[in-house]
């Protein structure tokens, strides 16, 4: 139950007992008015002995009315076109309860008919303009509250932008001045919203913020599409002014939260220009009641695979990973979010040691396998082609051989776009794993299943954290190219896609992700500076250093020679890949061979022998 302190009530009181007093001189005056507009046409003499008396009744017909209807507890500086339509009512009331009221008091000497009307018209203008005029003088206070205001650009002249208006003008407490607005709508250009000019299109944008001088601009579509918000974004990146956007009206009061705390930071999952997938992540059916087993558990993808196989309640998780500190944290979060009877076993090992991996499914035999473990940084693995193989690829090999041997029912494979024609080490080691798992399902009643997709945000080894460090270091900012995109989806997009593919899977499958347009990462890099709130090129510089060894300017989701089939989700496709050739397990061994040597020539040149679509940049 909300109190109110005795500050709060005296303050109340008061202005309940000062808006009470002007109401009354309004309406006393209105009446007066109205006995010396008609002074021509009637004596006022022949009325003198009823002018003081009916005077009072009028005035008390008024505040009586007033405090029943409540008028005196509304908040004026919010009021809007309701609260003055209450106040007409119910001045018609008041003119009403008085014509009532003076005809029985009255009865031999009758108030003229005019004046009931006359002073009734001059008693509602005058309490509601006193109303009105307290509504201007307040807002024009708040309009020029201090010259260090933050000048605001609003995108869309809608609902939303005119409850984002009202918001603002009604705050003393924000320094945010709206001081135009756009909107694709040509009807509503050249109009103004809540005294906001609508002075162009979203196209007219760059101009208008140096015409303006413009500092923030906040987007006051809540629901645009993906393909929209993107376009509005790059339209803005053409300026220097920091990016924020207005929640959804309806899901902000449905949570109970104030709107301008609410308006939120453009983020980076606002320049992925798609929609994001939407999977049911609350019954996946194909872990649930199962004993689940992931591999590399403690990175970012295999943590977020984690916490989401828990929610569906296994019969027990297994999580393994090398790196002791990421794995102690993901069962902190498990326990701490599902309590500590939940059933996890974490399990500190290598997916390199097929010993003690033999040994772990030997032990918990699982029955749906999520393999995540893998090295993955693309420049390291360069100069190591030798522990990718060991890791990458005969850890995949070790997990899935035990896997057929164990009777796993699903294993899915983590891959990545880099395996397509690949230009790495690391790319052609996963386009390995692939190979594996295709092999290993011509060959196993296990359902071996891949996921192949692009960079994950905020991944370990994604280009966002290094920006962002970069960024909050004071730059530079190093980008390898202009021209370089990626392909990008958030870790529980990933993880959701993983899990359903893991439900999808017969057996053989590359499982494709429609991840829209790829993002250009100078765009990324200068919209990540302005989130900061701080202008690309002036306070945080770019440096362009080059493609490093294994990268190259645009990543593909698919290889050349594939082909696409659908599935049952729109945004899920599956690559039909040519069968492996039976003399790729003896290959597969005389890699091993040359690997475990530590000869890294040697293996890159076997690696690149194995995989048919690999390109060949090297000198």
């Amino acid at each position: 139950m909300v109190t109110r302190s005795k500050t709060e009530m005296h303050l109340h009181n008061f202005r309940k007992t000062l808006l009470m007093l002007l109401d009354t001189f309004c309406v006393t005056a209105a009446y007066l008015a109205t006995w010396l507009f008609i002074s021509g046409r009637a004596s006022l003499e022949s009325y003198k002995s009823l002018l003081f008396s009916s005077c009072i009744l009028f005035v008390l017909c008024f505040e009586v009315v007033y405090i029943l209807m409540g008028l005196y507890d509304s908040l004026w500086r919010y009021a809007e076109i309701y609260e003055f339509f209450r106040c007409m009512l119910a001045s018609c009331l008041s003119v009403a309860a008085f014509i009532l009221v003076s005809a029985i008091i009255y009865k031999e000497r009758r108030i003229p008919y005019s004046v009931y009307l006359m002073s009734a018209l001059f008693a509602v203008s005058l309490t509601l303009y006193s109303r009105l005029t307290y509504r201007m003088i307040r807002d024009r206070k708040l309009e020029s509250k201090g010259v260090n205001m933050t000048r605001v650009l609003m995108v869309g002249a809608g609902e939303s932008g005119f409850t984002l208006i009202r918001e603002i003008s009604s705050n003393p407490n924000t320094d945010l001045e709206i001081v135009a607005a756009v909107d694709d709508n040509p009807s509503k250009v050249g109009r103004a919203i809540q005294g906001v000019r609508v002075m162009g299109t979203i196209d007219d944008i760059p101009v208008l913020v140096d015409q303006c001088d413009i500092d923030t601009i906040i987007i006051a579509i809540p629901r645009l599409t993906e393909g929209e918000k993107r376009r509005v974004l790059d339209v803005c990146s053409k300026t220097q002014c920091s990016l924020r956007i207005l929640p959804d009206i309806a899901t902000l009061v449905s949570s109970g939260g104030d709107l301008l705390s609410a308006v939120r930071d453009v983020k980076v999952e606002d320049l992925l220009g798609r929609d994001q997938v939407e999977l049911d992540t609350s019954n996946y059916t194909c872990v649930k009641g199962k004993r689940v087993m992931v591999t590399g558990g403690g990175g970012s993808i295999g943590s977020e695979l984690c916490m989401q196989i828990a929610s569906s309640g296994p019969e027990e998780l297994t999580l393994i990973d090398i790196y002791e500190n990421n794995a102690y944290d993901v069962q902190q979060a498990i326990w701490q979010k599902y309590g500590m009877d939940f059933p996890l076993d974490v399990r500190i090992a290598s997916v390199r040691d097929s010993e003690k991996m033999d040994m772990i499914f030997d032990e918990k035999r699982p029955q749906v396998v999520f393999h995540a473990a893998a090295h993955k940084h693309v420049p390291l693995m360069e100069t190591s082609p030798e522990e990718a193989v060991k890791n990458n690829v005969f850890g995949t090999y070790n997990t899935a051989k035990c896997a057929d041997k164990y009777g796993v029912e699903t294993f899915v494979l983590i891959s990545t776009d880099k395996a397509v024609n690949p230009t790495s080490i690391m790319g052609a080691t996963k386009r390995l794993c692939e190979m594996v798992i295709q092999y290993m399902s011509a060959h196993s009643k296990t359902r071996f299943a891949a996921v192949r997709f692009g960079n994950v945000l905020g991944s370990n080894g994604s280009v966002i954290p290094l920006f962002k460090q970069q960024i909050a270091n004071g730059g530079p900012v190093t980008v390898t190219h202009p021209d370089v995109v990626r392909f990008f989806m958030t870790i529980p997009e990933a993880v959701s896609l993983i899990i359903k593919a893991a439900e999808m899977a017969k057996g053989g499958e590359i499982f494709i992700l429609d991840m829209g347009q790829p993002v250009k990462i100078t765009d990324l890099a200068e919209n990540l500076i302005r989130l900061a709130g701080l202008v690309p090129y002036r306070d945080i510089k770019i440096e362009f250093i080059g493609l490093r060894p294994g990268e190259k300017l645009y990543e593909e989701l698919l290889l050349s020679e594939e082909g696409v089939t659908d599935t049952s989700h729109d945004k899920i496709f599956i690559g039909n890949l040519k069968p492996i050739d039976e003399h790729f397990m003896d290959e597969l061994e005389e890699l091993r061979q040359i690997a475990d040597r530590n000869d890294s020539k040697a293996t890159a040149e076997k690696i690149i022998s194995m995989v048919p679509t690999f390109i060949k940049t090297r000198s």
